[in-house]
């Protein structure tokens, strides 16, 4: 232990003294890449991936992880959600680092590198230079700039041309969307929910060196990667060897089962709707206001946040902003002239949304058809509705 304060006090009084005091690691110390696997949680569904260091001559045990933010800033959950979060990285000791994936259910595997004491100390050396107040936040980004994708630029920065990653382990390449649906149930609401927020810029084929911001493709990369000619990883071990856990799909909660009762109730009131030539305004309320309100939230994180993933999103031509604005027009007994060519906007929208599906532009999550089925149904009726009152009233 006094050896380990010892070790953390120098390097600590260089950063002090403002010089950069050079990392020196005993012979017997080894560097490792652990991965751990998903969790419940949305946030730990594609895994997590750290740096380990032990050193048992100066009993270091640690693990550096990027990644890692705190509840307590000011402006949270604004910040998060306008993709202007500052993560950082941190340093724990293992024995935390692997309770706390005990108590979450979680795998986790160790790849032990084949370095050399100087390659040692370049990593934790650049390692604990940005662990510097002044180093240790940077702004996280989901696809480019996550827990995962900074473990390759450690090993890049440090070993330089001596690393080579070979990709030729790679069957085929995947896009962005179908990467990170690897890890998700599609009738989940969380799935459906990354689905509808994430544009169509997810939806192009990921470079070999891009599918590395998952860490399960960072401990596959790991394995067909080499150092100076030389295996870059020297042993493979299972610290925690707990099964993976797979999504409970309980029908009556899946966005499958509800969004099927929406379109089938309204189908039954459309149905009664034309039989009696009357209007349900409180369904077309409903359903103007929850678009609309939809499409302002996909339109603020289209152009209002920092997030690359969630521009470019299509899911605006169904889930249209100013449905919000038309929605109390529609309580009223008296509907305005207008409202006739607004609909035929809005099912050409809903026609321009299958187009884009359909060639691939963006990809829409399975559940849509539901949804599209539902909009196509009570929006044509009401063109007609209106249709026929206009034309009743020239008489």
């Amino acid at each position: 232990m006094f050896k380990k304060t010892v070790f953390y006090f120098i390097l600590l009084l260089g950063t002090f003294l403002g010089q950069s005091q050079e990392v020196q690691l005993s012979p017997v110390s080894k560097i490792s890449l652990l991965t751990v696997g998903t969790g419940e949680d949305l946030a730990a569904k594609f895994g997590h991936s750290a740096i380990r260091l032990q050193d048992p001559s100066i009993g270091i045990d640690e693990v550096y992880g990027y990644g890692t933010y705190d509840f307590e800033d000011p402006n949270f959950y604004l910040n998060f959600t306008r993709g202007k979060l500052a993560y950082t990285i941190s340093r724990i000791p293992y024995s935390y680092f692997k309770r706390s994936y005990r108590q979450e259910k979680r795998w986790v595997k160790e790849q032990v590198l084949n370095l050399n004491l100087e390659q040692r100390n370049k990593i934790i050396g650049f390692l604990e230079h940005n662990l510097l107040p002044e180093n240790k936040r940077y702004k996280y980004d989901f696809l480019f700039d996550n827990c995962a994708t900074r473990i390759p630029m450690v090993f890049e920065k440090t070993l330089g041309n001596e690393l080579n990653f070979d990709f030729n382990y790679l069957e085929e390449q995947l896009t962005f969307r179908e990467l990170i649906r690897l890890k998700l149930n599609p009738n989940t609401w969380s799935n459906f929910g990354i689905d509808l927020a994430l544009g169509s810029v997810i939806d192009r084929q990921a470079t070999p060196y891009e599918h590395l911001f998952l860490p399960i493709y960072v401990y596959e990369q790991m394995k067909h990667t080499r150092l100076n000619g030389e295996p870059f990883v020297k042993k493979e071990t299972v610290l925690l060897n707990i099964p993976e856990q797979k999504d409970p799909s309980i029908l009556l909660l899946s966005p499958a089962f509800w969004l099927g009762i929406l379109l089938v109730v309204v189908t039954l009131i459309t149905y009664k709707d034309y039989k009696r030539g009357t209007r349900t305004k409180w369904l077309d309320f409903f359903l103007f206001a929850l678009t609309g309100l939809s499409g302002i939230l996909i339109t603020f994180l289209w152009f209002g946040t920092d997030h690359l993933a969630t521009k470019m999103n299509f899911n605006a031509l169904w889930a249209f902003a100013p449905n919000a604005i038309v929605a109390v027009y529609l309580l009223k007994n008296k509907i305005p002239k207008w409202i006739k060519t607004y609909l035929i906007i809005i099912l050409i929208l809903l026609l321009a949304s299958v187009l884009i599906w359909v060639f691939k532009i963006q990809v829409f999550s399975i559940l849509m058809i539901l949804v599209l089925t539902t909009l196509f149904i009570r929006y044509l009726f009401l063109f007609a509705f209106f249709r026929s009152v206009q034309e009743t009233n020239k008489k």
